[in-house]
């Protein structure tokens, strides 16, 4: 069995947090596998199903993020589950928005909730780094506080449905496939060219330059220049 976390802060005031993103993956994974209902257990909300026919558990810890190891930890212990069968989620400040990168082990990077969770845990446990973006050391706080803008739902929602639609790829411990999946997803759309204006058939017949010697004077001279000059 695989446990999946997402880290956020429980409360209505918090759901639209950037520090919430984790929160919004597990979601978006309860979503798209169809788990079981949410019950509360082990200081956490905590739903059971499966992913491309592998059993696992989701779990968005109810401590608040400086606690989230006590829900973790407390879990993988009840469940019997190795923290190399453990997958994070959460938010990070130094990937730009809508860039996800994947690995296993490694530091909190000043993340209270991983700061939480690698002294119960263990630090083998695969990490989901969601990017937010960093607005400067002074804006941290407001930032990740913050709601997402209504701008930034043109990557956050493709990547949320990328990261449920290609859950089992963590799961299975493809992180590059995992990753390259959502890079294709919050991709920008190329901008259309415009298709060359068509020309008439008949000024496309028409060569650029005459072919022949126009005569200046003579019968046939304003006929051959309304001709072949366009006029």
């Amino acid at each position: 069995m695989k446990l999946i976390v997402g880290l956020g802060n429980p409360g209505d005031q918090y759901r639209g947090n950037r520090h919430n993103i984790g929160f919004m993956a597990a979601d978006a994974i309860h979503r798209e596998h169809g788990f079981g209902p949410w019950r509360s257990k082990h200081n956490g909300l905590l739903s059971e199903g499966s992913i491309g026919g592998e059993r696992a558990l989701l779990l968005k810890p109810q401590t608040f993020m400086n606690r989230s190891g006590d829900s973790v930890a407390a879990t993988a212990k009840f469940f019997k589950i190795d923290p190399a069968d453990v997958v994070v989620l959460y938010d990070e400040l130094d990937l730009a928005p809508g860039k996800v990168r994947v690995k296993v082990g490694g530091g909190n990077g000043g993340h209270n909730g991983l700061r939480s969770i690698d002294p119960q845990l263990g630090l083998n446990y695969r990490r989901v780094r969601l990017g937010i973006g960093h607005p400067g050391k002074e804006f941290v706080t407001h930032h990740v506080l913050g709601d997402f803008a209504k701008a930034d739902q043109a990557w956050l929602e493709p990547m949320l449905a990328a990261i449920a639609k290609n859950a089992g790829m963590l799961l299975s411990g493809d992180d590059n496939g995992f990753m390259n999946k959502i890079t294709l997803a919050t991709q920008p759309d190329e901008p259309t060219k415009p298709e060359p204006k068509p020309q008439s058939h008949i000024r496309q017949a028409r060569p650029t330059k005459p072919q022949v010697a126009i005569p200046e004077t003579g019968p046939m001279a304003a006929i051959l220049k309304k001709l072949f000059k366009g006029d």
